[in-house]
């Protein structure tokens, strides 16, 4: 079972419970029915693929029409998809189909507002591991969706050295030295971010090198442009902390090469969109 498979499976099990009650009670088993989804905002859809695989995984018998796929633009009163089955699937399916829909358009839909803001520069948007637990695939798939690039996926797939590991350790110096050890113990070899919370913490990094990528922490726009200014392509540059949609394409024209944004998921809005039966 994949992750996706393992997540529904959850999800499914922490909706149903011993059972939908109400439409047991209220739907006679062999009733079959139609629903169609329903766009009630604009924004950018995501979410189709993962709708679809909810359905199958509750009744495979369920049959889908797609009209309207991920990462198309979406206005109040499209109609995305149609199912057709047994009424208490389509019933037992909908919430779960729908908050994931939500949850991932409106991510997408945020990370297309700061995409189209660095349009025509270098800087590419990349989101952060501030993403709903248990979700973060999902989340971060919706970031694609929308236009942006994943940073890591989590804690095992690139080395980032933070404030904290260098305030641990007791210097910046000391923290690089202690990756390369580790990957001269271990056989490791993985991307190396390392933090600077000021200019002088440029300086120090510039110095020492063994990384690949400065993120330029809680910076200034006159202190990112000096920062690019001084690092001259040596390594890559990353802008982050306090980016919003008014400020990031700033930092853009500034040089850096990535701008990651927490809010890509932890601040969104959720699309509204909900399943409405058909009857004839």
């Amino acid at each position: 079972m994949d992750n996706l498979e393992r997540f529904l499976d959850n999800a499914i099990r922490e909706d149903l419970g011993d059972g939908d009650h109400t439409s047991e009670a209220c739907i006679p088993e062999e009733t079959l029915g139609t629903a169609h989804l329903l766009i009630k905002d604009h924004g950018i859809l995501a979410g189709v693929d993962i709708a679809r695989k909810v359905f199958e995984m509750i009744d495979p018998d369920i049959s889908m029409d797609i009209k309207v796929h991920d990462g198309e633009v979406v206005r109040p009163g499209i109609i995305v998809f149609e199912v057709s089955g047994r009424a208490r699937s389509i019933l037992l399916a909908e919430r779960l189909a729908l908050n994931i829909m939500q949850h991932m358009s409106g991510i997408a839909t945020q990370t297309k507002k700061f995409v189209d803001q660095v349009n025509g520069l270098k800087a590419k948007i990349l989101d952060t591991r501030k993403t709903t637990p248990g979700m973060r695939f999902l989340d971060k798939a919706a970031v694609r969706i929308g236009g942006g690039e994943n940073h890591r996926m989590g804690l095992y797939d690139m080395i980032m050295i933070k404030d904290n590991h260098i305030d641990y350790l007791g210097s910046l110096e000391k923290a690089i030295d202690a990756v390369h050890d580790y990957f001269n113990k271990t056989g490791r070899s993985m991307k190396i971010v390392i933090e600077a919370r000021d200019l002088g913490s440029v300086d120090h990094i510039l110095a020492r090198g063994g990384v690949d990528r400065i993120m330029l922490d809680n910076f200034s726009l006159e202190d990112t442009r000096t920062a690019v200014e001084r690092i001259k392509g040596r390594f890559e540059t990353e802008s982050s902390g306090g980016i919003t949609l008014d400020n990031v394409r700033a930092y853009a024209l500034c040089g850096v090469d990535y701008i990651s944004v927490g809010a890509l998921t932890h601040q969104i809005k959720s699309l509204d969109m909900s399943l409405k039966a058909v009857v004839h």
